[in-house]
């Protein structure tokens, strides 16, 4: 199987050395599973101070980046990863990027992330050579690198082979839509607290249902909203309630 194939074009490549050579990442590229190139605008800057920003039309704070370094650093990046492979823009005016749409990307032959720096890129550039824009939160962080390691290492770990158990990626957070169930690992009682009785039963049909129910809890307590647009089968539906009606009687205990 081909190798996922990421070009990632950024200001500061530095900044991805370290996450690039350690954990799921690291070892996916060290087994030919992903790939991943770097491309500098600063090294399509034409003249001598090597120049990729300047000031906006308009006036206001800080600068912007400009067209012509990003689109040759882009159209450089484009020979670096297969044809279908979109030029992906890390952008807070971005859709907001979650599990799906990691699914989605990682379904491609592979990607090119532009991390944009200052107060944004030129308009021009973004309407000429990106592809999808995308976020990965409603705050603000000083450049797109970390957003883009965000999303290749989100991505990356749904590249077939790349997990050591392919289970992994199918009873994570957000993967069907709803919270994790919480875990729990030796030693069986930690500081007065016991892990659950039926986690160490042997019973897995019962494992099972304990740890789709506390997921189920977990959602409506955490991410309400997640289960408003979700169809619930009865066997769901039945889990909840009672996972609503525990934590109420718990709650009312305690007072």
């Amino acid at each position: 199987m081909a190798a996922y194939s990421v070009a990632l074009v950024g200001l500061f490549p530095e900044l991805t050395d370290a996450f690039l050579g350690v954990g799921v990442v690291g070892r996916a590229i060290r087994e030919q599973r992903v790939k991943c190139r770097r491309f500098n605008p600063r090294d399509y800057a034409t003249d001598a101070r090597k120049t990729v920003d300047d000031r906006p039309f308009g006036g206001g704070p800080g600068m912007v980046m400009m067209v012509e370094p990003l689109r040759a650093a882009v159209h450089d990046a484009r020979t670096a990863v297969p044809e279908g492979s979109p030029v992906v823009l890390l952008s807070p005016q971005g859709e907001r990027f979650d599990q799906r749409l990691a699914e989605q990307l990682a379904r491609l032959p592979g990607l090119v992330m532009v991390a944009a720096r200052y107060e944004g890129v030129d308009e021009r550039f973004t309407a000429s050579e990106v592809d999808r824009e995308l976020s990965i939160g409603d705050y603000v962080i000083s450049g797109g690198e970390l957003a883009a390691l965000v999303v290749l290492d989100a991505v990356a770990r749904l590249v077939p082979g790349v997990l050591g158990n392919p289970d992994s990626t199918t009873a994570e957070s957000h993967v069907d839509g709803l919270l994790d169930y919480p875990h729990y690992t030796r030693p069986e009682v930690e500081g007065g607290s016991r892990a659950p009785a039926v986690l160490l039963s042997g019973d897995h049909g019962s494992v099972a249902r304990w740890r789709r129910r506390e997921a189920l809890g977990r959602t409506w307590q955490r991410r309400p909203r997640a289960l408003l647009d979700r169809e619930l089968s009865a066997v769901d539906r039945q889990l909840l309630e009672n996972y609503i009606r525990d934590s109420r009687e718990n709650d009312t205990e305690t007072e």
